[in-house]
């Protein structure tokens, strides 16, 4: 059995439609980049003074999203595990929020940021 909506407008009786020709939704290249951003800002955390809020680029094909993200991290930490969780949540939110496989997240740091004490910035170590 094929499953018919019904479509009534001013004027006009009910028409039946089937789900094939009802359309489709198209989701902007650009607006899965803003999910994915804002899914790095979350797993990012609080950024260090100075920072620029993680960005992201995407390229889509036929449902699948390959992303690029940006980031500027503090240092000293553990920056394995922070590129690690910026990309579970990216891959989660875009599935989540778009509806689209994720098979490549590309976590790029393009800055560290010293957090020591100012006096210990000074001097070597």
């Amino acid at each position: 059995m094929t499953a018919v909506s019904t479509i009534a407008g001013p004027g006009r009786g009910a028409a039946a439609v089937a789900p094939g020709e009802r359309g489709a939704t198209r989701i902007a290249d650009r607006v899965v980049a803003k999910i994915a951003s804002q899914a790095a800002r979350e797993a990012v955390g609080p950024l260090p003074p100075g920072a620029a809020p993680p960005s992201a680029t995407v390229v889509v094909r036929h449902e699948a999203v390959r992303v690029r993200v940006h980031v500027e991290l503090d240092y000293p930490g553990d920056i394995g595990g922070r590129c690690a969780r910026v990309r579970s949540q990216v891959v989660a939110r875009v599935r989540a929020l778009a509806g689209m496989r994720v098979p490549e997240v590309v976590v790029l740091v393009e800055r560290l940021h010293l957090t020591a004490a100012p006096e210990a910035a000074r001097g070597r170590s």
